[in-house]
């Protein structure tokens, strides 16, 4: 994937230049991307499924006492960094 990064004040790109992301910093820090806009139709179908995904989640634990499930997902953690 070919992408270019711009500055702010700098928007000029070559002419007939193809890109698939512009990355645009300011300061140096990244603050904006343009990108295809069937990759951003998939990042928002992924976001909606992540969201809903989440969603479940908090359902299945709306019982369950903070700490209890906290100290669940920490030993998750460990169990599964212990396998690597």
């Amino acid at each position: 994937m070919l992408a270019s990064t711009l500055t702010t004040g700098s928007g000029r790109l070559p002419h007939g230049t193809v890109l698939d992301s512009i990355v645009i910093k300011r300061d140096g820090k990244p603050v904006a991307a343009l990108v295809d806009a069937r990759l951003f139709e998939r990042i928002r179908r992924l976001q909606a499924r992540f969201d809903g995904l989440c969603e479940r989640i908090e359902a299945g634990y709306a019982e369950v006492p903070e700490a209890e499930g906290l100290a669940e997902i920490d030993a998750a953690v460990a169990a599964s960094r212990a396998g690597r």
